[in-house]
């Protein structure tokens, strides 16, 4: 019921269909060219498949999508399961692209094709939220994702240009990857000519087992790992991979979700470390561009290394997982009738007027309109 990558491409293209049975998060970030992406509930209604060809399903990592196979098997349909799904897919493109050398393309790209969009809007956050000052010694910090490693490849040029003296690491905190993904993650390093450092430790193990919000248990022991870690190397700050689209969907998920005004800054203080500073120079780079350089370069990286992403009933819960996406369709149905909406979900906290807010917190005090009302 199962066919690896390499049984699959000894077969004719034309013989069978590939069916991404991921979400439309998942499938942002990479996908095999070709295949149909359709829910694993609405198989059998889609006019996008071929139910005469034999059917592979995939997933990430092959193990929801042998479920799938088997239920379209006892239908009558010739259906299989890609064994190891998406990510040994990644694997066998990386086999593949080990004798090519495209890391002066990539960068080519960068200060070319995507000047623009991408190294122009880079520079720009520099400048304006003051993010890279001299003497500075920043940890790029790498997840393996596009994001992450646009994100090292921008410092590495901007090194090269050497207007502000500053010194640049690369680092890879390994929380617990699965084999493949920590190699995944290796591979693209070692073909953008990134130098990464690994440090390893043990949080995927310490929250597999919590119930309650393991993955934000999970993100906020990793910001503190990276921040030691960083510390270690000699750094003064980390950097984080957050673009533009982070930002708007934050100010939305905080408003609608969680009840309160907030926004994702583009520097903040250590409160735990004294000394450092987070940052994120890609604030102000769209992710469709992101995307257009990875899909540009022939590049592929992975949404997420977790290596419980498939198993982990977190990662599966409806409430967790599909709140981002709800508020990316929600933006994109807004922008059909307004094209200006994300500009202005992005302005509007730097234009809050405290004068028209009921109330407010500063430093932790909250402030309430009546406090001052008659005076």
């Amino acid at each position: 019921m199962e066919i690896t990558i390499q049984e699959l491409n000894t077969l004719q293209e034309s013989s069978y269909q590939i069916i991404d049975i991921r979400d439309e998060v998942e499938v942002s970030h990479g996908a095999i060219p070709g295949a149909v992406n359709v829910s694993k509930d609405a198989i059998e209604e889609s006019k996008e498949i071929d139910f005469d060809k034999k059917l592979v399903i995939c997933c990430s990592r092959g193990q929801f999508s042998v479920e799938v196979a088997e239920r379209l098997a006892e239908q009558g349909y010739d259906a299989v399961s890609l064994s190891g799904g998406y990510v040994s897919w990644l694997l066998a493109q990386m086999e593949d692209d080990k004798e090519t050398d495209i890391c002066k393309d990539v960068e080519k790209s960068i200060r070319k094709k995507f000047r623009k969009h991408i190294w122009c809007k880079f520079t720009k956050a520099i400048r304006e939220y003051e993010l890279v000052k001299e003497g500075d010694c920043i940890a790029v910090c790498i997840s393996g994702g596009k994001d992450s490693m646009l994100m090292a490849k921008l410092f590495q040029e901007l090194k090269r240009h050497d207007k502000i003296p500053f010194e640049v690491k690369f680092l890879v905190m390994d929380p617990g990857y699965s084999p493949a993904n920590r190699k995944m993650i290796e591979e693209n390093a070692k073909k953008l000519q990134v130098p990464i450092t690994i440090y390893e430790s043990n949080i995927f193990e310490s929250v597999f087992h919590v119930e309650k919000s393991p993955c934000y248990l999970c993100a906020r022991m990793r910001r503190g790992h990276l921040y030691h870690y960083a510390q270690e190397m000699g750094c003064n700050k980390i950097a984080l991979g957050h673009h533009y689209d982070d930002v708007i969907e934050t100010i939305l998920m905080g408003m609608l979700y969680g009840a309160q005004m907030q926004t994702m800054m583009p520097k903040l203080h250590s409160t735990n470390f004294e000394g450092m500073e987070l940052i994120r120079p890609m604030y102000l780079i769209r992710e469709e561009h992101v995307k257009a350089w990875r899909d540009y370069n022939q590049l592929h990286f992975l949404q997420c290394a977790c290596k419980f992403t498939e198993t982990c009933t977190s990662c599966e819960n409806e409430e967790t997982k599909s709140k981002r996406l709800e508020i990316k369709q929600l933006i994109s149905r807004l922008k059909e009738k307004n094209p200006f909406v994300e500009g202005n979900i992005f302005k509007s906290v730097e234009n809050v007027n405290l004068d028209t807010v009921v109330a407010y917190k500063k430093d932790g005090v909250k402030h309430h309109f009546l406090d001052t009302y008659d005076e």
